[in-house]
């Protein structure tokens, strides 16, 4: 009787133990797992450093099409409404668009009107508040490019922000209870495994909840272990216990990984809505939000981009479950089914991440730690979303047609590009491309590739003879005739003997003619008679590129570059001689704290008259020289550009600008082997269809003379003034004291040539 006690009490005194134990160790565990939890997931969404594009400013007058309205307010996550009544809501209605602003720091929310002019080329006519107020212009906020996320791309959007039919798309494919357990379903997983056993469903279903997705997906590794199975169970339900439903569930729709681009995982549906579609996720539609939400299971095998047909079914089948939910009708299941596929174009891989890694880098150098410490970052950025697409569609047509023009040839590897677009006032970085596709290689070819700029170069050249004689050195114009010819130049001890492009030569030219169709010759002789050294004293002046030597090869730009070096010295052109310092970053935020942006000041590099000549010169590049063929491809504003082809054909280079934007193209090969092709054939296209995008329907510019500037009529032949007899004439350009005195000795009134046209009676 006592042993039968005393073994009554040990057992007792055991399952207390073991009680006490468990209940120890669970809480112990429920402690650990709940700050692990806290740590990692309260406000985790808020950490990522953010990066925004430029405000897009709207006016009177402005050239707009509503098309590229709507594409601006999706930018900044307008949703498109039947009535707008609710800041952030836009209507559309013939040729005008109604839009509720938020409120900004700098002004309240209002509803405003824009009305279109009709026609090929609309213009914002009228902008008026809901009294008829008229409105001179009204800016929208900075759109959110991308989060500056470790070997991630993401953007948060608020769980009031998403629309229904993504939220029902997703609990009807992944967890129709959510809001019916605490975190496991042990309903839900016997369920599954007689639905999948019996197979009466066209689709499996799985057993984990949304809340344990979080867990594995954050939390553990991906091994298969009934230890790993209870760990995310039990995290599960301490997760439910230290957030509502609705946290839950935003978290999730922030942070499931839906696709990689590259080197970067794709976060959240608002990414990918951005990524697979180009959209903001509230105007998302119901088929739209079936796709992203069929992504789940598979995000790789059902990759749309990839896998389109896959996708497609897959999407029919998330359309389905939703019809078993009742979260929508059959009738609607069939009209979403029925309409094909359709994702962005595939060039568009991303919002600009040449940039955003660009930025990021230069936000990293001026604030060290900025980026790591887990505070809230803003970052706000020149980049212009809407140029930054029209970069990446003609690099991707452009590089394209590259490819075609070199197929059959031997080629290791593919050919490269870099585009970058400046605002030349400014300095501000518009747009950049740094390669041919971001996912291949992450090599930014607009900041790193250093080349051989070869005859862009040229127009330095012609800026530094025509400095030289405003100092009284030198009797340099733009009608100057220099002899085009094989000439052999003294090297140090060595001879150089340079030639033209295909072995070609003219004659006796004038500089513009020499400079529009980048005569070699021509140019080392200019830089020769005005001094190689002076030549280089100019680029120093610059501080842009390697040190240059002086030495005959320098006018044809044998040095190195990188073409974000380049597009600064040409802001000369547009800026009366003075060199802006680029700009990428405009403000940074941490914690709401304003950080002091650092920037160089301007400099002047040349006399304002001296450069407005050389750019005068440059449209004829594009009017009658080797950039023509961007009038070909239907650029028709005033423009001064320069082509340049290294060589061997090694590179292949436009740099052409108007008064307001200024756009550097390189294309060529990373291990520097010849292209085969010059910079009118590879280059310039690229540059002619950006360019003819980026400025639809603006005004024609013309760069404005400086003082000191008086115009002649020439011969363009002789460059000589012109008579009534000569049959080839331009105005032209000179300083105020270097207009051509002689009248043209081949068609003048004494020449054998006027004498026979007036015998003959022969007018001009």
């Amino acid at each position: 009787m006592a042993r039968g006690s005393r073994l009554s009490r040990f057992l007792a005194l055991t399952a207390t133990g073991i009680f006490v134990i468990a209940v120890v160790t669970i809480a112990g565990l429920w402690i650990t797992y709940g700050r692990l939890i806290d740590r990692k997931l309260a406000g985790d969404q808020e950490v990522a450093p953010r990066v925004f594009g430029r405000p897009f400013q709207v006016q009177r007058g402005q050239a707009l099409t509503p098309a590229q309205f709507v594409q601006r307010l999706n930018d900044v996550g307008y949703a498109q409404r039947v009535k707008a009544g609710s800041p952030g809501e836009f209507t559309v209605a013939d040729r005008e668009i109604t839009v509720v602003t938020r409120e900004a720091t700098d002004a309240p929310s209002r509803a405003l009107t824009v009305e279109f002019s009709a026609g090929n080329s609309p213009t914002v006519s009228r902008i008026s508040t809901t009294g008829t107020t008229r409105v001179d212009r009204f800016a929208l906020e900075a759109p959110l490019i991308a989060s500056l996320a470790q070997g991630e791309r993401r953007r948060h959007v608020p769980l009031v922000n998403m629309p229904k039919d993504v939220i029902d798309a997703v609990l009807a494919i992944e967890d129709r209870r959510f809001f019916d357990h605490p975190g496991v379903d042990p309903i839900r997983a016997i369920g599954a495994i007689v639905t999948n056993l019996r197979g009466d469903r066209p689709y499996l279903e799985g057993a984990s909840t949304l809340t344990q997705q979080i867990v594995k997906n954050t939390f553990l590794t991906p091994e298969k272990t009934m230890r790993r199975k209870l760990q995310e169970q039990f995290m599960a339900l301490v997760l439910e216990s230290r957030f509502t439903k609705a946290q839950i569930l935003e978290l999730y729709l922030n942070d499931i990984v839906l696709g990689q681009r590259g080197p970067f995982a794709i976060h959240g549906v608002p990414e990918a809505a951005r990524i697979f579609f180009g959209k903001d996720v509230r105007n998302l539609t119901l088929a739209e939000s079936a796709t992203l939400a069929g992504l789940i299971q598979s995000p790789s095998r059902l990759a749309p981009f990839r896998n389109p047909e896959r996708a497609r079914e897959r999407r029919n089948v998330v359309l389905r479950a939703m019809v078993d939910t009742g979260a929508i009708t059959s009738a609607q299941a069939d009209e979403a089914a029925a309409l094909p596929l359709t994702v962005a174009a595939r060039a568009l891989e991303n919002e600009a991440p040449y940039f955003i890694d660009y930025v990021g880098q230069l936000a990293a150098e001026q604030f060290p730690g900025l980026l790591t410490r887990g505070s809230r970052v803003d970052i706000h950025t020149t980049l212009d979303l809407h140029l930054q697409r029209f970069a990446q569609e003609a690099v991707a047509e452009g590089i394209a047609a590259v490819d075609k023009r070199l197929a059959g040839r031997k080629r290791k590897g593919q050919p490269q590009v870099a585009l970058v677009a400046l605002d030349p006032r400014t300095g501000e970085i518009l747009a950049m491309v740094g390669g041919r596709a971001y996912s291949q290689s992450q090599y930014n070819r607009v900041v790193l590739a250093r080349r051989q700029p070869g005859s862009v170069f040229k127009p330095f050249v012609y800026l530094t003879a025509f400095e030289e004689t405003a100092a009284g050195r030198a009797d340099f114009t733009p009608a100057t005739l220099v002899v085009d010819e094989p000439t052999v130049f003294q090297d140090g001890e060595n001879l150089y003997e340079p030639a033209n492009f295909e072995g070609e030569y003219e004659g006796a030219v004038t500089l513009r003619r020499a400079l529009a169709s980048s005569r070699n010759v021509v140019a080392i002789k200019v830089a020769e008679q005005v001094g190689y050294d002076r030549v280089v004293a100019l680029w120093s002046r610059l501080r842009v590129g390697t040190p240059a030597r002086a030495y005959p090869s320098i006018a044809l730009g044998v040095f190195e570059a990188s073409p974000i070096e380049m597009a600064q010295a040409y802001t000369i052109f547009a800026n009366d001689g003075v060199v802006r310092p680029l700009k990428a970053l405009t403000r940074v935020t941490e914690n709401d704290s304003e950080r002091q942006v650092r920037g160089d000041e301007a400099r002047r590099v040349a006399r304002a008259d001296t450069t407005f000549l050389v750019t005068q010169m440059m449209r004829s590049v594009l009017d009658e020289g080797s950039g023509a063929s961007a009038r070909a491809a239907g650029f028709r504003l005033e423009a001064a550009g320069k082509t340049g082809t290294t060589n061997d054909l090694r590179d292949a280079w436009f740099i052409g600008l108007t008064p307001e934007l200024l756009t550097a193209v390189w294309v060529g090969f990373d291990d520097n082997q010849p292209l085969g092709l010059t910079g009118g054939q590879a280059a310039v296209p690229i540059w002619a269809t950006f360019m003819r995008r980026a400025l639809a329907g603006r005004p024609n510019q013309a760069f404005e003379a400086p003082g000191g500037i008086t115009w002649a009529e020439i011969d363009k032949d002789t460059g000589q003034l012109a008579t009534a007899n000569c049959p080839r004439v331009s105005t032209e350009a000179f300083l105020a004291d270097h207009v051509p005195t002689e009248t043209c000795h081949v068609h003048g009134n004494d020449s054998f040539f006027s004498r026979f046209r007036g015998f003959f009676g022969l007018g001009r």
